[in-house]
């Protein structure tokens, strides 16, 4: 799919951390017709510029809340859903963040929705500029 469709392109960042560079952030909404609670996303794999990211390395926020994927799995409460059509932020601890200039960004959604026979995957990918 078309980043400029799933990405904000406002979303992407680096992080600071006690005044250091700790990593980078992006904002991109959910590839489901309906909005979900965290416990059914299985996985989030992140790829910059063709670097995989380990998954330990992966915290979503939504509603202000930040998990590790694998905390998503025990999240149950209707507080911290990601509906349709919202961004949730992705944070990836990466020492150093990204450099200034362009990079590429592919991010795999992987849920599975308790009524579904099969995961569902989603493979979405753009190409973004660090200020």
């Amino acid at each position: 799919m078309p980043g400029r469709q799933i990405y904000d392109p406002n979303g992407f960042r680096n992080v600071e951390k006690d005044g250091k560079t700790a990593g980078f952030a992006f904002k991109f909404k959910l590839q489901y017709y309906r909005g979900i609670t965290l416990s059914i996303i299985r996985d989030i794999k992140v790829k910059i510029d063709g670097e995989d990211i380990p998954r330990e390395n992966i915290r979503i926020t939504v509603n202000n809340e930040t998990f590790t994927l694998e905390e998503t799995r025990t999240v149950v409460s209707s507080l911290y859903r990601w509906e349709f059509g919202e961004n949730a932020e992705i944070t990836v601890l990466k020492e150093g963040g990204l450099t200034a200039g362009s990079h590429h960004l592919s991010v795999l959604q992987h849920i599975a929705p308790s009524y579904m026979p099969f995961p569902i995957q989603s493979m979405c990918e753009t190409d973004f500029k660090i200020a």
